[in-house]
């Protein structure tokens, strides 16, 4: 089914982890890739673009919608996004990112048994393109903590964390927590600016609104200054 997005697409969104009790848990590996959600036919970026996905990369895609992120762990980031956002797509660049799923937003039931759907799909319909994210279960948090630093360790970018009987939500829920090496914060760049004297030629700074909706976050609307340092 091909549904409208035309103005935005609600995707579950992870909090901070904070110490919140994450015993019976699941946690998986946060990849540092370019999230993506499939609609059943396109593939759409966050703010609901479509995304010129080579028809090689999405052929025999199930019917039904995946939320995931496009990765490939031998690449950087900004070398997934490049080819992501490539309006003309470069079937070799793509050939090198598979769609690591993490959820069957439409499908009932706890998360495991939302991801068995696509697990059940793949067995009828093999697709070297869709790979399951695994969900590991937490015994404590002292579980967790190990199993985020470990991933941090390796080079990986750090772990999430799902209560497992809860629903897929359109919203920053509290079900879904990200333990990273480094906090980030979201903002709508406003302006670009000059620098001046002998950089008077190349960016000085970018102005921009912070969009909140975390504690620890900039108050949302807050407008304020990033230097190109």
């Amino acid at each position: 089914m091909l549904l409208n997005f035309a103005f935005s697409l609600e995707l579950l969104r992870l909090s901070e982890y904070k110490d919140q009790s994450v015993s019976g848990w699941l946690a998986s590996e946060k990849l540092d890739g370019v999230r993506a959600y499939w609609d059943g036919v396109n593939l759409l970026s966050r703010q609901g673009k479509k995304l010129n996905a080579p028809l090689s990369f999405t052929k025999n895609f199930p019917k039904f919608a995946l939320d995931g992120e496009l990765y490939a762990k031998e690449l950087k980031f900004e070398e997934i996004q490049a080819s992501v956002m490539d309006k003309l797509p470069d079937e070799k660049a793509w050939s090198r990112l598979k769609f690591h799923v993490f959820d069957v937003p439409e499908a009932s039931g706890g998360l495991l048994a939302r991801l068995e759907i696509l697990a059940k799909f793949l067995k009828n319909e093999p697709n070297q393109n869709l790979i399951i994210i695994k969900q590991i279960k937490m015994r404590d948090n002292a579980h967790f903590l190990k199993f985020a630093k470990d991933i941090i360790s390796n080079g990986g970018e750090g772990a999430v964390v799902r209560e497992p009987n809860a629903p897929y939500e359109r919203k920053r829920s509290k079900n879904a927590l990200k333990f990273k090496k480094f906090k980030d914060a979201e903002c709508e760049v406003i302006a670009v600016n000059k620098g001046s004297g002998k950089y008077a030629n190349f960016t000085g700074s970018i102005t921009c609104k912070a969009l909140g909706g975390k504690e620890d976050e900039p108050k949302e609307g807050t407008i304020f200054k990033i230097g190109s340092g």
